[in-house]
C-alpha cells in the first residue's frame, strides 16, 4: 500500500466489520495512530472504508480528498467479489472519475476486502 513511516493516515468509514489486521498492520508501519474523519490533520493517506449502500461513492469520495496532502492517496476499500454490499467495478471507476481522481492500482488487503488506490490527477502546467 506505499506506507512508510511517519506516514498519516485517516480512516473514513469505520465500522465494526473492517479489518482489524490491516489497520494493525498500517498502525505498525506508519508508527502512528490512525486519525479519524474529524481530525483537522493534513494526511498523506485516507483510508475509505466504503460498502454498496454507504452513500454516494463520488460524494464520500470528494469529502476524502479534502484533508490529503497535495501527494496523497486513498485507499478505497470495498468488499471483495461475493461478499455482501460487494461495490461493482465500474461503480468505482465512474465515482473516482467525478471526485476527479486516477485509479492507479487494485490490491487484494485482507479476507474480505479490496483496495482500489486513488489519486488526484496531475493538471498540466501548475506549479
Amino acid at each position: 500500500m506505499g506506507l512508510r513511516s511517519g506516514m498519516i493516515v485517516m480512516e473514513i468509514g469505520y465500522d465494526d466489520d473492517v479489518d482489524q489486521q490491516l489497520r494493525d498492520d498500517v498502525e505498525e508501519i506508519t508508527g502512528e495512530e490512525i486519525v479519524d474523519e474529524d481530525s483537522d490533520e493534513v494526511v498523506d493517506v485516507v483510508l475509505l472504508w466504503y460498502r454498496d449502500g454507504d452513500g454516494d461513492l463520488a460524494d464520500t469520495l470528494v469529502d476524502a480528498i479534502a484533508p490529503l496532502a497535495d501527494d496523497g492517496v486513498i485507499w478505497l476499500l470495498t468488499p471483495k467479489r461475493g461478499r455482501s454490499d460487494y461495490v461493482e467495478p465500474s461503480d468505482i471507476a465512474e465515482a473516482a472519475s467525478i471526485a476527479g481522481l486516477s485509479q492507479t492500482s487494485i490490491a487484494t488487503v485482507g479476507n474480505d476486502w479490496s483496495g482500489a488506490r486513488l489519486v488526484g490527477r496531475k493538471s498540466g502546467g501548475k506549479k
